[in-house]
C-alpha cells in the first residue's frame, strides 16, 4: 500500500518489545486517540528521516533511546485536512529510563493479556497482528 495524494502527512511509529516480548505503548495526551493507547510516534518534521523521527518521538514520550530496524508496516488513518500516513518501524531499545514525557500521559511495557484490557487507538491491534508484532509475552 503506498500513501494517498489526499493531503497525506507523513508520521512515525515504534513498534519495541523488551526481552520478555512485552509490547512498549505510551496513553495520548493530543488528538488523534486522546486517552487511548499506542505505540510511540508522531509526526515526521521536514527535512528529517523517518528513521530520526522514530527516534525523536521515542526518547520524546518514552525517555528511551532506540535502534530503528525494518518497516514492519503501513497504515492511513483520517486526519483534520487529509490522512496521517503512518510508518511503523521495529525498534530496539539501547538506552534510557521509561518515564511518560511530551505527548504521553503515561507509559508502559504491556503483555497480550494488559494489552486486550486496554483502549487503543483505532486499527492498532489489528495491524500489529497482521504484522505480526504484538506482544509475545
Amino acid at each position: 500500500m503506498t500513501p494517498s495524494s489526499n493531503r497525506a502527512i507523513r508520521c512515525v511509529g515504534a513498534i519495541a518489545h523488551d526481552s520478555n516480548g512485552r509490547l512498549l505503548l505510551v496513553r495520548r495526551v493530543n488528538p488523534p486517540g486522546e486517552g487511548m493507547w499506542s505505540v510511540p510516534g508522531g509526526r515526521v518534521e521536514p527535512g528529517e528521516t523517518d528513521e530520526a523521527a522514530v527516534t525523536r518521538e521515542v526518547f520524546e514520550e518514552t525517555g528511551l533511546v532506540v535502534t530503528v530496524g525494518r518497516l514492519a508496516g503501513f497504515v492511513e488513518r483520517p486526519a483534520p485536512n487529509g490522512v496521517f500516513a503512518i510508518f511503523d518501524y521495529e525498534c530496539q531499545v539501547t538506552s534510557g529510563v521509561l518515564r511518560a514525557g511530551d505527548d504521553a500521559s503515561d507509559v508502559a511495557w504491556v503483555d497480550s493479556a494488559t494489552l486486550a484490557t486496554l483502549p487503543t487507538t483505532d486499527g492498532l491491534v489489528e495491524a500489529l497482528s497482521g504484522w505480526n508484532c504484538l506482544p509475545r509475552a
